[in-house]
């Protein structure tokens, strides 16, 4: 493909990517091809002379599009957004162009410093603390996902833990002394951290243990909590070095309790040897808008944060910014430089080379779609769309509450998200209390069922499963579902840049009709 062909193929793909997006309402949202549809499609080998962009294209919607889920339509409102934005999908079009494996400041300058220069900007619209700047000991890398982040400090953490704890030694009693403690770390994360937390103890080679939390604290981590875990760990004798605290669970968007948190880690005995990261992968975008940076102001304290602009920040996957406090760490555990990669002004200390921040050694020039997204949309623009999601949340569970015969409100609104039950037919004892006297508790209360209230939970999860299948089954929305504290709830998050007041009301009244339809049977 020349020049003269690529300008012709590009005007052809943006116009059809336009289309897309224009006629996504139309589309149905979650795709329904059999598993290896596209086996059946596709030659079994690749052609032996070249295709004409034409024929090529032609092949995305009839081959590739029917096996997509658009999440980018209106009408998903499943696990968290993954936006994407016209901004962005040019700073893609040139990193392509400019592609580089960018693992050092010469590779390209201009990837690393404009990487550096737009994480600043970042952290500053976030209100972070200012010990996570690049002026000061801290500073931001963008990787791929957060769980990818989860994994770079957890290896950092416990470089710094092994290191501080063997101050001192040499030889073979450093090489015995750190191998005993390495059998002897454990990360810590409550039952509502990311799965994320626990796979990377796994990689990282070290314990996992997962903290409890209760409903009555909207299922977030408290002080106490975390206290009793940390003083559990001491009495069996393992070392606590990590602890993943999050600003929006998966589940439900629950906060931790930062203000205990902090005044449990910065206690004597404890100050120091735990690190602590703040997953703030979706909610973390709220941090733009004021009226939320209260959450921020606990964060000198801890050691790490990571947001994902790719989920509600209006960039395309993958941009997700980690900040740490000091980047020594990061860099102590992960850099490695052979000789190939040697050069005078990395050697100098006089420029920053990303790969002794991240896990792999290359990278994308990713900095360049959130230039052009903080460019194009401004604090202001960034500020509306994080705000009429939340609006759109409050709507949608003021519909909910609006309608107690058929749904409980189970946690909610919480940037954005609500997580609500079905209720049962009247005859259920989600009613009234399982185990209290009730006419319509017939089938519960008696002297052979001494379990009576979690069979009334059994029928509401049986039926909000049910109504939760027959609503994806419909293929006109997508929606995901979660178990907390043994309650299968449903989850309703419409914060994709398409998500507009008549959509969530088309959702609600499709919600409406696939839980009278199963309540009535």
């Amino acid at each position: 493909m020349n020049s003269d062909q690529f300008r012709v193929a590009a005007h052809a793909a943006v116009d059809e990517i336009i289309n897309y997006y224009d006629t996504l309402p139309e589309r149905r949202v979650l795709s329904d091809v059999e598993p290896g549809y596209l086996q059946k499609l596709l030659p079994s080998s690749a052609p032996q002379t070249g295709e004409p962009w034409s024929a090529i294209q032609a092949d995305i919607e009839a081959k590739i599009m029917p096996g997509l889920t658009h999440w980018q339509s209106p009408h998903f409102m499943a696990f968290f957004p993954a936006s994407s934005t016209y901004p962005a999908m040019l700073g893609e079009l040139y990193s392509a162009a400019f592609t580089a494996p960018a693992f050092n400041w010469l590779c390209s300058p201009a990837v690393t410093e404009l990487e550096t220069i737009v994480l600043d900007w970042l952290a500053q619209i976030l209100n972070l603390p200012s010990c996570y700047l690049s002026s000061g000991e801290g500073g931001g890398v963008i990787q791929g996902s957060a769980s990818e982040a989860v994994v770079t400090v957890m290896v950092a953490a416990r470089d710094r833990y092994l290191r501080e704890a063997t101050a001192g030694l040499e030889g073979n009693e450093l090489e015995d002394r750190t191998a005993h403690l390495r059998g002897k770390l454990v990360a810590l994360g409550s039952e509502m951290s990311h799965s994320s937390t626990q796979k990377a103890a796994m990689i990282a080679g070290v314990r996992y243990r997962s903290i409890p939390v209760r409903r009555e604290n909207a299922f977030a981590l408290t002080g106490q909590e975390l206290q009793s875990a940390l003083e559990e760990c001491k009495r069996e004798g393992l070392h606590p070095f990590y602890l993943t605290t999050t600003m929006g669970t998966t589940a439900t968007c629950a906060v931790d309790r930062f203000e205990e948190i902090k005044e449990v880690v910065t206690k004597d005995s404890w100050r120091g040897k735990v690190w602590v990261h703040v997953d703030a992968a979706y909610a973390g975008a709220a941090l733009c808008c004021p009226e939320y940076q209260y959450h921020a102001a606990y964060f000198s304290a801890f050691d790490s944060f990571d947001m994902n602009m790719h989920k509600w920040l209006l960039t395309n996957f993958d941009a997700s910014c980690l900040f740490v406090k000091a980047r020594r760490h990061l860099i102590s555990a992960l850099s490695i430089t052979p000789s190939y990669l040697r050069n005078p002004l990395s050697d100098a200390g006089l420029v920053t080379d990303y790969r002794d921040w991240q896990i792999p050694l290359g990278r994308r020039f990713r900095a360049l779609k959130i230039w052009f997204v903080l460019r194009t949309y401004g604090v202001s623009g960034l500020q509306a769309h994080i705000r009429h999601h939340i609006q759109l949340g409050e709507m949608f569970h003021s519909l909910v509450a609006s309608r107690p015969d058929l749904f409980a409100v189970l946690t909610g609104p919480d940037f954005a998200l609500t997580t609500l039950q079905v209720v049962p037919r009247p005859t259920s004892p989600v009613l009234t209390a399982a185990g209290k006297p009730n006419p319509a508790h017939e089938a519960y209360t008696n002297d052979f069922t001494p379990d009576a209230g979690s069979r009334g939970g059994m029928d509401a999860n049986e039926v909000t499963k049910a109504v939760y299948e027959r609503v994806n089954g419909g293929g006109e929305l997508f929606l995901t579902s979660s178990m907390v504290g043994g309650v299968y709830a449903i989850r309703v998050v419409s914060a994709n840049p398409l998500a507009q007041e008549t959509y969530v009301r088309r959702a609600f009244d499709v919600l409406i009709a696939a839980a009278e339809e199963v309540v009535r049977k």
